[in-house]
């Protein structure tokens, strides 16, 4: 087994400090209850996670409220063009890297509309890069570059919401007039402190003492999830609950895409076809000329004057047919 680098030890006043810090978080606590899980049958620490993780969304659930207000202002602000940016380190990090990742594909975003900060940059989602989450200053640097404005929205990222990098980035953000949310599983964080909407999911210690890719991890992914996808819906990104900003860079996407416009519309096969050949593969256009019944550059255009949204569109060409 290859050796660990050597890492100075002692009781520094802020290795002491830490200590206080990491021992007073409900994500650091210790089960003396599971002190024995490593003698149990497998079935029975499988049984015994699912029962741990089955208590997460009823913890998000508790936060709804809040998570729905901090959406509202993130729509608000990307609707005059602003950004959604995460920054965490370590599993938070991968996390916001990932959402930030999927929603291209799934709601045909800019690659710099939703973006991903991780500690220690791109090698740090693939290689653990734990030391880089102590600086608050790489945070301040890794916005900087990206020029933010008041339209921008910083979410940190924390399960213990202490990381300097994820309280440095939303301090940096609220500095420069951008929206911040601070999303952390302990209650009284300062990263919650931090931001003008804090987000503390309360999920308890966990399974393996201090391990938050488990409970704290899935809490984050879940609340992630509502802020892109919630997002996405309040800015006209889907009819319904069909994703019809899909873009379509493969066959399942380009085969999603035509069950969508079928599922949208009622249309056969051939009249599908021919609706996305000459949208150019957008379903909201394709759509909007079955539905409304108009050519694709006037389907086009129509997006355009309201602002992508497929159901004011729609309205809309059907003022314009009976008027």
């Amino acid at each position: 087994m290859p050796s660990l680098p050597s890492l100075p030890y002692g009781s520094t006043p802020n290795d002491l400090a830490v200590r206080a810090e990491l021992e007073s978080l409900t994500t650091e606590a210790f089960r003396p209850d599971l002190a024995d899980i490593d003698q149990l049958p497998t079935l029975d620490i499988a049984k015994l996670m699912n029962g741990e993780d089955a208590t997460v969304p009823t913890a998000v659930a508790a936060r709804l409220p809040l998570i729905a207000a901090a959406i509202d202002a993130i729509a608000e602000r990307m609707a005059r063009g602003g950004r959604l940016i995460y920054a965490g380190a370590g599993t938070a990090g991968r996390l916001g890297v990932l959402d930030a990742s999927e929603c291209p594909p799934t709601f045909n975003t800019a690659p710099s509309q939703v973006l991903g900060l991780i500690a220690g940059g791109r090698e740090a989602v693939i290689t653990s890069i734990e030391g880089a989450e102590d600086s608050a200053d790489l945070a301040r640097a890794d916005l900087g570059a990206l020029a933010l404005t008041p339209d921008d929205t910083v979410v940190g990222v924390s399960a213990s919401g202490r990381t300097p990098y994820a309280i440095g980035a939303v301090e940096y953000a609220r500095g420069r007039g951008a929206l911040t949310v601070g999303l952390a599983c302990n209650a009284s964080s300062a990263l919650a402190a931090a931001a003008d909407h804090g987000i503390e999911v309360v999920v308890g210690p966990e399974l393996v003492t201090g391990s938050t890719r488990l409970k704290a991890g899935t809490a984050q992914k879940l609340v992630l999830n509502m802020l892109s996808t919630i997002t996405m819906i309040r800015l006209g990104k889907t009819y319904g609950n069909l994703m019809v900003d899909v873009r379509a860079t493969n066959d399942k996407l380009r085969a999603r895409s035509h069950r969508i416009v079928a599922l949208a519309t009622g249309a056969t096969d051939e009249e599908i076809d021919t609706a996305l050949t000459a949208a150019h593969g957008e379903v909201k256009t394709a759509i909007l000329t079955l539905l409304s019944n108009t050519d694709a550059p006037t389907a086009t255009r129509l997006l355009q004057q309201n602002q992508g949204h497929l159901r004011a569109a729609l309205a809309a060409a059907t003022t314009t047919t009976t008027g």
